[in-house]
């Protein structure tokens, strides 16, 4: 009787470009047999293009494949997804692509590798301005972009709103990472469809008046400046906090700063509340193995698994029925901007556009 031997293994993905067409078909050969050695003894599987890391989604598939007995065979990435699905075309193995924001899930559907998905769960669950109104993508978690402030130098209540900080009043104290990046992109694309274009260049002018340093490194970077009195208030993602406070090595920079959810009721005509990203998933136009696929995209969006990703990753649950974690609800509750993810995505071109515009990282 036939066997199946599971050949698909997950690699050792590197930094160079992405490989031409006659490599990802000798690259992917295994996947080509095992489908025709498989017969019906054969384990059903499942196989995820991921931009999130490794550690935090192991957890996840080996609940899913203990609930279910559906194996997962996974492939990490930091860029280039898209391109290398798009390459392998009707060939390709990807059943679910896993994206870290809400760029990256408009550049898989822009570059035509994703599928619409019926499912009423996933409808039922996922919130409608957190999904694709076509069903070709859906958030996993949310990402707040908070302030942080300096526990020091900055009083409670000093900061109430994104559009403050261009005030005279901050003139020197703001720390950010490049206006290029995807997060403040997405901010920025959000103070257009609230604001208007005018509005929003505005204010990206008065924010880079009141830096107190060229635009640079990642959002942890921010959390150190203020921490070491370069600035005193800067734009950073809520779980990077988080991941500072679990390291003994970056705990005392967490713990000089408090975090504010920026817009909320009391910020007058600017209460659209906090600007959120999201982590979510798509399935692969050509997935192979498309049952199984929906279970694992239904099974990442219920309750046990979104609890899994608030406590490993402090991020916030898109499944209303999820716990946050401990530091979460330490932070407090806020007011979640509820724009729909698709109309900042309308904009993201034009507020890329704005930053080099206005020179924001010159």
């Amino acid at each position: 009787m036939p066997y199946f031997i599971p050949l698909f293994i997950p690699l050792r993905v590197r930094r160079d470009p992405i490989p031409k067409l006659p490599v990802l078909r000798r690259l992917w050969i295994g996947v080509f047999l095992s489908a025709a050695l498989s017969s019906p003894l054969a384990a059903a599987e499942v196989n995820v293009y991921s931009y999130r890391q490794p550690a935090l989604m192991q957890p996840l598939f080996d609940k899913f494949t203990t609930s279910t007995g559906i194996i997962v065979n996974s492939l990490f990435a930091e860029k280039g997804l898209a391109e290398r699905i798009k390459a392998e075309g009707v060939n390709s193995p990807a059943d679910v692509i896993l994206a870290t924001d809400i760029a990256r899930l408009t550049e898989l559907v822009e570059a035509d590798v994703t599928q619409p998905v019926n499912s009423a769960l996933l409808e039922k669950i996922i919130p409608a301005n957190l999904r694709a109104p076509d069903g070709r993508w859906f958030a996993l978690t949310q990402r707040a972009r908070v302030v942080y402030a300096s526990k020091a130098r900055v009083k409670p209540g000093e900061i109430i709103s994104y559009e403050a900080l261009a005030e005279p009043q901050w003139k020197g104290r703001i720390c950010s990472r490049s206006g290029a990046s995807d997060y403040n992109v997405a901010l920025l694309a959000a103070h257009i469809a609230h604001h208007g274009e005018a509005s929003a260049i505005a204010w990206l002018k008065g924010l880079r008046a009141n830096l107190a340093r060229k635009p640079q490194g990642d959002d942890r970077a921010q959390i150190r400046a203020v921490a070491q009195g370069e600035c005193d208030i800067a734009l950073g993602n809520s779980y990077y906090l988080a991941v500072m406070l679990a390291d003994p090595a970056q705990r005392e920079a967490a713990q000089a700063v408090n975090i504010i959810f920026p817009n909320q009721e009391d910020a007058g005509k600017n209460n659209w509340g906090a600007h959120v990203n999201i982590s979510g998933m798509a399935m692969a136009r050509h997935a192979p193995n498309r049952d199984a696929a929906l279970k694992l995209m239904e099974f990442l969006s219920g309750r046990e698994a979104q609890q899994i990703y608030a406590e490993i990753n402090n991020e916030y649950p898109v499944n209303p029925d999820a716990h946050w974690s401990e530091l979460m609800l330490s932070w407090g509750k806020f007011k979640a901007d509820d724009l729909p993810l698709v109309e900042i995505a309308r904009h993201r071109v034009r507020a890329l556009e704005i930053v080099y515009e206005t020179g924001f990282d010159q």
